[in-house]
């Protein structure tokens, strides 16, 4: 063993034995908090609730808190599937490496008894770029998160499919990335999904078009209840947006025959615990007649609410929605 993999190997340890004592220090208060959500719930829903970390990038990109305790707070929140974002963790895998960023991960969430569910990957190039070396760049730096991926157990990872906001260049671009990539995953038994993220992502029509053209069983759809900006300011991937997609309602319903997971994307609500901009039963009732049973994670993006606060409104709204479906 060399010296650099021997300190990663004791930095790792100390690591997960430290989130272990204080897991076990807050159990009995984790416990505690969790009874009444089960008492709530009179019947199962059709679903399975996972949290999207991205729901916490403030708590662990601003307040400094260890993303290493994800699993931790997702359970005490009362979810049972974990959604990774590869971003948050970049501080950690420049310090530790990947392969002990995911071995951690992996001990917390089996502490934890929690599902993994995939992975949110950013900042890996761009799979959808015209030019196709820059793709063929793209597909290689995504491949460590496939392999992590089937490390953790997960059965995707999410992608970003901007590249051009030209349809006739980003067609056969998408075709062609996501098509590379969804190659090698299929020799982990990995999916590659593919998110309404903005940009030609949020043409739900286009995009069911490419992972029809890629023709693959493992290249699907993540549909997201939100997220349907086509263009925004100057261009930009973020930021204000100039043009929304023309029906949210039927972009779900398009996207669901090759869904693999879905995202439960909120804002606000109002005084009775509606989202305030989405409408929560109309959303349920497309994802229950499309036979999706997996996980749905909840992804608060709100500036109102707390995150904590946001998360719980989310859960009960869905609970509450998918119980009228019932």
């Amino acid at each position: 063993m060399t010296l650099n993999l021997y300190k990663k190997s004791v930095i790792a340890l100390v690591i997960c034995s430290f989130l272990l004592i204080l897991s076990c220090k807050d159990n009995k208060k984790v416990a505690t908090n969790d009874e009444p959500i089960a008492h709530e719930i009179a019947e199962e829903p059709f679903f399975k609730l996972s949290l999207a970390q991205w729901s916490l990038h403030k708590t662990f990109n601003d307040e400094g808190v260890s993303p290493f305790k994800f699993a931790e707070m997702a359970k005490a929140h009362g979810f049972e599937g974990l959604e990774y974002v590869s971003q948050i963790y970049e501080n950690q895998i420049e310090a530790l490496g990947i392969d002990t960023v995911i071995d951690s991960l992996m001990v917390m969430s089996q502490l934890h008894n929690m599902s993994n569910v995939l992975i949110m990957v950013d900042g890996e190039g761009d799979l959808a770029d015209p030019s196709e070396k820059v793709r063929n760049q793209a597909v290689e730096n995504h491949k460590k998160w496939i392999d992590a991926a089937q490390k953790l157990g997960c059965h995707s990872i999410r992608v970003n499919t901007f590249g051009t906001n030209d349809p006739e260049l980003w067609l056969p671009s998408v075709v062609d990335g996501l098509k590379k990539l969804s190659e090698y995953a299929a020799t982990k038994n990995i999916n590659v999904l593919c998110e309404n993220h903005g940009w030609l992502s949020s043409d739900a029509a286009k995009l069911v078009e490419a992972i029809n053209q890629v023709n693959m069983e493992n290249c699907g759809t993540l549909p997201d209840f939100g997220n349907w900006c086509l263009k925004r300011k100057e261009g930009a991937k973020w930021g204000e947006c100039e043009e929304v997609y023309s029906d949210k309602y039927e972009g779900i319903k398009m996207m669901l025959p090759a869904a693999k997971a879905v995202s439960a994307k909120s804002y606000d609500f109002d005084e009775e615990g509606n989202e305030t901009t989405l409408d929560y039963p109309r959303i349920l009732k497309l994802v229950k007649d499309a036979g999706y049973t997996g996980f749905i994670g909840v992804e608060y993006e709100g500036k109102r609410l707390s995150e904590k606060e946001g998360i719980l409104a989310t859960k009960a709204l869905l609970l509450k929605a998918a119980s009228g479906l019932q």
